[in-house]
């Protein structure tokens, strides 16, 4: 489930503004004095919850006939047995059974650490460096009877290691794991969307603290600066602050190329953090000073291209359907066709969680069905080459009733956040 950030190199928003001070260059430290914590009602996701996904993940791996599923770690460890830890040459592995207990298998030196963040009951069994992580896991299916079920591989692990363990495991299918693990992430339970709701609203809280800050002269990274500085203060841990300005809002993710904030110029922000590991991605997009006929022709389509894929957004339909819908029509007025530009360059939207990014998208030719617990962003941009672009994004999960905003759509280019 972990996907490379769309905004990985792009987003040098991050980097903190630098004022000249007597010859010296010193940080710019903006009054975040209006400013508090919004996230200290966040409740952690608990062991009952964690419980529920090994529960719900072993119902998977029997209905599809998989014995045991294999993890790095990354957002899906975290998810299934809370151990927060890097991939390097040397592997961290959870394995999750068919039935019973976990297994994690770690270095010797990394035992102490990795037990710090495990959060449910599981067997940890570490390796020397003279040994090897996928014997130590191959032995313990063995023990277990799994030796001759097929093994869930999860779709992020690094084929050395899917490659050790068929070698230690040679009786053993590799399978993907994605019925078990997307089965299980896919659908978010009222616990993720609460933290899902209080990260969005950070983002909303932070914007409504940025914009009127936005000043002529500034950079894109200035701007990022203050976004992610005002996303600390409300309780979030800023993932992204893009600030795009002028022709640079053309390119969905941005150029290398410094612009700063002149009067009639669009402005396009693209920010999301995280509370306890859970996502936001909110997207906005105003002008300096007034507005033109054209710029506000295009805020008002995109505003509506938004709707139209948040009332597709239906129980049962197929996920393609709402980029369909909102291509159609944008199609309609003479954007296009397809994926072509001037027009909307990119998918409509994507599904988040832990991850940015995440299964399944909203984009042409996915078939998978809409069901409730699952989360989108809503983002149908426009984008005109060499002149600027428009992208209003809101993200929304799936109730039996039907789709439901984690944060409203703005209602006029006047009034964007």
């Amino acid at each position: 489930m972990i996907q490379p950030t769309r905004r990985t190199l792009l987003t040098a928003a991050a980097a903190v503004p630098l004022l000249p001070l007597g010859g010296i260059l010193r940080a710019a430290e903006p009054d975040l004095s209006a400013l508090s914590d919004i996230t200290t009602g966040a409740r952690a996701i608990d062991a009952a919850e964690r419980a529920g996904r090994l529960s719900r993940a072993q119902a998977l791996m029997k209905a599809n006939g998989i014995g045991a599923v294999v993890i790095e770690p990354g957002s899906s460890m975290i998810y299934f047995t809370g151990v927060r830890w890097s991939r390097s040459e040397r592997p961290t592995l959870a394995v999750l059974p068919v039935e019973g207990q976990p297994l994690i298998v770690t270095p010797f030196f990394e035992e102490p650490s990795v037990r710090q963040t495990l959060a449910v009951p599981a067997e940890v069994r570490v390796w020397q460096e003279d040994q090897n992580a996928m014997t130590i896991a191959a032995d313990w299916l063995r023990e277990r009877g799994l030796a001759r079920s097929p093994v869930g591989i999860e779709e992020t692990l690094r084929y050395f290691i899917a490659a050790g363990l068929r070698g230690s495991l040679p009786d053993a299918a590799q399978v993907s794991a994605n019925p078990v693990v997307r089965g299980c992430r896919m659908r978010k339970t009222p616990a993720e969307i609460a933290l899902m709701q209080t990260a969005t609203d950070v983002t909303i809280a932070a914007y409504r603290w940025t914009h009127p800050r936005v000043e002529r002269g500034m950079t894109g990274a200035e701007i990022g600066a203050l976004m992610n500085a005002a996303t600390r203060r409300l309780g979030g841990d800023p993932e992204f602050a893009l600030a795009l300005i002028g022709p640079a809002a053309a390119l969905p993710h941005g150029s290398r190329e410094v612009i700063r904030v002149a009067d009639g110029q669009v402005v396009l922000m693209d920010c999301g953090c995280t509370v306890q590991g859970y996502q936001s991605d909110v997207s906005r997009t105003w002008v300096h000073g007034s507005a033109d006929k054209e710029q506000r022709t295009i805020w008002d389509t995109v505003a509506k291209g938004q709707q139209i894929a948040f009332a597709a957004a239906k129980i049962g339909a197929p996920a393609g359907s709402i980029d369909d819908t909102v291509r159609a029509y944008y199609t309609k007025l003479g954007y296009g066709p397809g994926y072509r530009l001037p027009g909307l360059s990119h998918r409509t939207g994507h599904g988040i969680g832990m991850d940015g990014h995440e299964p399944v998208n909203l984009v042409h030719g996915e078939t998978t069905p809409l069901a409730a617990g699952m989360c989108f962003s809503d983002e149908p941009g426009l984008y005109l080459p060499g002149k600027f672009g428009v992208r209003l994004e809101d993200c929304f999960h799936m109730t039996a009733a039907g789709p439901r905003w984690f944060s409203e759509p703005p209602r006029s280019i006047d009034a964007p956040v």
